[in-house]
């Protein structure tokens, strides 16, 4: 257990989720579904019986670093490792694997979001705890693929092997499909969900990013004399500015020969969306999702998230989204929330206190 380690990715602004999530406090360290617990809390707890307090490390935005320490409070300074631009997943998480590696070559790791959603977490564990031991065993990459319920165009699909074995080849990657070919995807019945749940030991690791990003790998093996000091920031500073942004799924999954994805049910949701937190949320007799003080007539299939402090009140709408937070309210239908993106951007040009 000593030689297990999880970084947790907690970087991103989750644009989709606007106004609720934005540039400055972004959805991970809100409490979204009113658990008393942030997302990022949430994600870090859900470890606790997967590797020591000691052997969890977040990597977020410089930006981010006191909301980190104030949510997480165990974790060291060296922990929390603060990047100092955004350059997607693959630099990210190379950054966190030659640093644990730096300190332990036998490193076994787990990669994951802070923003998703685990409803059955013993399940989680067991499935986690299987994949580790398929990459304790050999030098292969292991991502989890949930089963899907629909053919849902805002997921990756993982296209894998069929077979009785657990821990199943991956054929090919496919990044969120139009409609008619999800559907195709379903109907074949070899098809997952890609989680962006990833696992292997950090060789594994080192080997693919070598093959597929071999500058970014040789930028992060530079830091080797730096992890753990003080000229780690400084050392960042120069690295980053070389790298290029580019996701773990593009840079090496979709390359890598040595793929494999165990076929996974817990109770997943990624929580990109209005609509995904809709979709696993408790729901009164007509099917709405609501927090806040409101007053509701005739409405339906909605999700309300708005201030306690404000009486709202909503006749006739059905399948929308009506989300108030720090001066923003949002009012769109669920079907049109991939154009939140577009909302944020045209908010950008009308001030920065908007997004």
């Amino acid at each position: 257990m000593n030689d297990t380690y999880v970084i947790i990715m907690a970087g991103g602004v989750g644009t989709r989720f606007w106004p609720f999530s934005r540039a400055n406090f972004p959805k991970q360290f809100h409490d979204v579904l009113g658990t008393g617990k942030t997302l990022l809390q949430q994600t870090a707890q859900r470890f606790r019986n997967i590797c020591p307090e000691s052997n969890l490390y977040v990597v977020t935005s410089s930006e981010y670093k006191d909301l980190v320490a104030e949510q997480l409070p165990y974790l060291t300074p060296d922990q929390i490792l603060l990047e100092p631009n955004r350059r997607n997943t693959a630099p990210c998480v190379a950054y966190a694997c030659f640093k644990i590696a730096s300190r332990n070559p036998a490193a076994n790791i787990v990669v994951a979001p802070a923003d998703h959603i685990i409803l059955q977490e013993s399940i989680f564990q067991d499935t986690i705890r299987i994949a580790l031991g398929a990459t304790r065993m050999d030098n292969i990459l292991v991502t989890l693929g949930i089963q899907p319920n629909r053919p849902d165009t805002g997921y990756g699909y993982i296209q894998y092997v069929p077979g009785k074995k657990m821990v199943k080849k991956v054929k090919t990657f496919t990044e969120k499909p139009h409609y008619d070919l999800a559907v195709q995807f379903i109907e074949s019945g070899e098809f997952v969900w890609n989680a962006g749940i990833f696992i292997w030991n950090v060789a594994a690791f080192k080997e693919a990013l070598r093959k597929s990003m071999p500058d970014t790998c040789e930028l992060f093996e530079e830091g080797n004399d730096f992890y753990y000091t003080n000229a780690e920031p400084s050392f960042l500073n120069k690295a980053y500015a070389q790298c290029k942004s580019v996701s773990i799924d593009n840079g090496i999954m979709e390359k890598a020969d040595n793929v494999y994805v165990i076929l996974s049910d817990f109770g997943w949701s990624d929580l990109g969306t209005w609509k995904s937190l809709y979709e696993v949320s408790e729901k009164d007799d007509n099917q709405n999702v609501t927090t806040g003080n409101l007053i509701l007539r005739d409405t339906k299939n909605c999700i309300i998230k708005t201030p306690e402090e404000k009486l709202v009140v909503i006749n006739g709408l059905e399948g929308f989204i009506v989300a108030e937070y720090d001066n923003v309210l949002l009012i769109c239908k669920k079907d049109d929330e991939q154009r939140v993106k577009d909302f944020v951007a045209e908010a950008r040009f009308m001030g920065a206190q908007f997004v």
